[in-house]
């Protein structure tokens, strides 16, 4: 019988077997959950991101859809006013509230009424001496609210129409008036006392100008300022009167249109000869141009004054509309020019009505349409049937929100119009626009203006080439330096140099780019302004002396060279860059007294034309490349340090040099991690906002010259965000900066993504 002490070992029974599982169950259990929190962590935090960016795709497309949503317009009330068909109507106001209206007959009747309903508010009268009428009625810019009357013994009326606001009880009310500006005294134009059948008045804090046609075709003009009266008295007004007769035999049909400096004045007569007088000097006058408006069997039926007094708008009986405003030549000459054309219908205009704070304006056509119209934007907003008969007449409120109109039956209809954002289309975006006093059309960014004389440009085309402009300096700089460096702390530096430099440069990355954008602005951009031959000489004397540095290192005895250890002659060369830096600055000013007279700047400008901005693309590309190149250096030296060992062993052993290998094996093997850290660069640069903000005049022009400056859509936005109004068009506009800046981005970096995956199929099999 065999004891159990003799009986052989077998190992861990079962139940030790089933102990040792139960013991590290926990264990594995704890792996597993981290596992699968890793796992499903990475996809929430994978799926958050797409999420994330999908939504700001969307809203910045809910903030921008609104600038291309179609105008429209809401019927509100028709009506007729009492005694409204006993005579025909000269002129219709709304005034800002849209909640009165005016109505000036030929007569000389002013109405106000409310226009919603059409309520009497308040009727009155011209006062006309006896024994006289009136024979003609002008207004000036719908803005200054200033009626002039013609009466038939040669003699004027101005009336303005006024409108006061109070309030009682939380509650507005509006006051319309009739004022006297000039005196109730009629104010005598013609010497001969013919009637006067055609006015025009235009006023300011000082002056005012009254021009007149007579019914015999005398063109008059007339110079009133207003002066104190020498007994005191408030209510007597005392006129300094300088006028002139300008020309005879004018149609007495023609229309008279002064701008609103009261500098030039269009005679246009219904066949379409236009005639242009200076009339500054209102005791001499000067005829300036005379040209034809209309194509061969049109006739003009319309011409108003843009708001703002410069381009004039001409309708025609074909429905045809064109735009006309004073261009310079390059003899410094005026020029009338006609600068586009709205083909909206075919039916004849009958009234043109100017917005007041915009370029926009409504058109009446003769068989009973209306039009919306935009000039920049060189599109037709809207074209709508009113009336089965003609529009005559028609009125848009100062906010043109809101219309005013009257058909031939003399029935008065009110529409609100839903108009935001009429100055934008593709054409005004992307394409040149001919801006009033501009030479030519030209890519503008000019978001706001000094009133409403003058419309703020929207051109994205200037913020997209500072944006790659900026970009391009920035990685002509930075590529180089960044990509070399990677080459050689991966493949030629020791690993204990490289162990300090990596992380140092990797370091720079962590520097708030407002602190370089604040030393480019205040210490780099000075520098390179007072030594800028030496800065361009720099390009010249590194290279040459680096290279002159390494044949020289070459030709020592090797006893001195081998002192150096492998990989640590950088320590070496980095003292000769520094010397060669301060001997190409210390010779700055020698060169620029020997060859530019002692000024640079001022010779680039007389000799190449080139104007010199102290903060310019030079100092844009030197600052934003060194916050670009920490990104590009690591991405492209951990792809070079990466490629496996046996390959560069593998070459080297085939009796390639050190250089062979790398140029022919390791480059093409990391070239897409290259590609990608080039890519990232990039991105980064594109998107870089306050070294562009603070480095450059942050101007929006278009010039690849190198000495200008540029603005850049993130620098735009980042600037004026804060400024626009809510919901407004600039407002909207920046939205559609920063969409066009995220589409551009995401373009960008899918095309880099298909060439990156691509040279990975083609150089992974080396």
């Amino acid at each position: 019988m065999t004891s159990k002490s003799s009986q052989p070992d077998t190992g861990p029974t079962l139940a030790g077997k089933q102990s040792t599982a139960g013991q590290h169950r926990p264990l594995y259990a704890w792996r597993h959950f981290k596992d699968l929190m890793a796992r499903y962590g990475i996809a929430v935090g994978g799926v958050s991101v797409i999420v994330t960016i999908v939504l700001i795709f969307f809203y910045l497309l809910y903030e921008i859809t609104p600038l291309f949503t179609p105008s429209s317009t809401e019927f509100e009330a028709r009506y007729s006013l009492a005694g409204h068909a006993k005579d025909t109507t000269a002129l219709l106001y709304v005034e800002e509230q849209t909640e009165i209206a005016l109505r000036v007959s030929r007569g000389g009747k002013i109405t106000f009424f409310d226009s919603r309903t059409g309520k009497l508010i308040k009727e009155t009268g011209v006062d006309v001496p006896t024994d006289t009428f009136i024979t003609g009625i002008g207004r000036s810019d719908p803005e200054q609210r200033l009626v002039a009357f013609g009466l038939s013994d040669g003699r004027a009326i101005l009336v303005r129409h006024d409108y006061q606001v109070t309030y009682q009880e939380n509650r507005r009310q509006i006051h319309p008036e009739i004022n006297y500006p000039l005196g109730k005294e009629p104010i005598q134009v013609d010497r001969q006392g013919a009637p006067l059948i055609q006015l025009d008045v235009e006023t300011s804090d000082d002056e005012t100008t009254l021009v007149a046609l007579t019914d015999d075709g005398r063109l008059i003009v007339q110079g009133l300022s207003r002066a104190e009266s020498l007994m005191g008295d408030e209510d007597e007004i005392e006129l300094e009167k300088i006028g002139s007769q300008i020309a005879a035999g004018i149609n007495p049909a023609a229309w008279l249109r002064l701008d609103k400096s009261q500098q030039t004045l269009y005679v246009i007569a219904p066949d379409g000869e236009l005639s242009a007088y200076d009339v500054q000097d209102k005791s001499e006058t000067l005829l300036l141009q005379q040209l034809k408006l209309s194509e061969p069997g049109e006739h003009i039926t319309a011409a108003e004054f843009l708001t703002g007094g410069i381009s004039l708008l001409v309708g025609t009986n074909k429905g045809q509309i064109s735009q006309w405003f004073p261009v310079r030549d390059k003899d410094n000459a005026v020029h009338l020019t006609k600068i586009r054309t709205f083909d909206g219908h075919s039916a004849a205009i009958l009234a043109i009505e100017p917005e007041q704070q915009r370029k926009g304006f409504a058109v009446a056509y003769a068989d009973g349409y209306f039009g919306l119209f935009y000039t920049t934007s060189e599109r037709r907003i809207l074209l709508q049937q009113v009336s089965p008969t003609s529009v005559k007449t028609l009125a848009m409120a100062p906010r043109a929100n809101a219309l005013l109109l009257e058909d031939a039956g003399g029935e008065l209809q009110l529409y609100k119009v839903d108009n935001e954002h009429p100055e934008i289309s593709w054409s005004s975006i992307w394409g040149e626009v001919w801006y009033e006093s501009y030479p030519e059309p030209d890519y503008t960014w000019q978001s706001s203006s000094a009133d409403n004389d003058f419309e703020p440009k929207y051109s994205l085309v200037p913020l997209a080439f500072g944006t790659l402009k900026a970009a391009f300096y920035a990685m002509l700089f930075a590529m180089p330096l960044a990509i070399m460096g990677a080459v050689y702390t991966a493949y030629f530096m020791a690993p204990r140099m490289r162990n300090v430099v990596k992380p140092a440069i990797e370091i720079m990355e962590a520097l708030p780019t407002v602190i370089l954008g604040f030393l480019a602005g205040l210490w780099l951009a000075p520098l390179i302004e007072r030594n800028l031959p030496g800065v361009f000489s720099m390009l010249l004397i590194l290279p040459v002396g680096v290279i002159a540095f390494a044949w020289m290192w070459g030709h020592l005895p090797a006893a001195v060279r081998h002192r150096m250890p492998e990989g640590w002659q950088a320590l070496v060369l980095l003292p000769v860059i520094a010397l060669l830096v301060w001997g190409s600055l210390a010779m700055s000013p020698l060169l620029e007294q020997g060859l530019f007279g002692g000024n640079m700047p001022g010779w680039l400008s007389s000799h190449l034309g080139l104007d010199f901005d102290q903060r310019n693309s030079v100092v844009v590309g030197v600052a934003m490349g060194f916050a670009v190149i920490p990104t590009i250096f690591s991405i492209a030296e951990d792809a070079l340090f990466s490629v496996p060992k046996q390959l560069t062993y593998g070459s080297l052993a085939l009796g390639a040099t050190p250089w062979q290998t790398m140029m022919r094996v390791v480059l093409l093997t990391a070239s897409p991690g290259i590609f990608s850290a080039v890519m990232m660069g990039m991105g980064r640069a594109v998107g870089e906002t306050m070294i562009v903000l603070m480095a450059t005049g942050n101007t929006p022009i278009m010039d690849m010259n190198i000495f200008e400056g540029m603005r850049t859509l993130s620098a735009n936005i980042a600037v004026e965000m804060p400024e626009a109004e809510v919901s407004s068009t600039h407002y909207r506009i920046l939205f559609l900066a920063a969409m066009v800046l995220f589409l551009f981005t995401f373009i960008f970096n899918t095309f880099a993504e298909l060439i990156r995956q691509r040279l990975r199929r083609k150089y992974s099999s080396l």
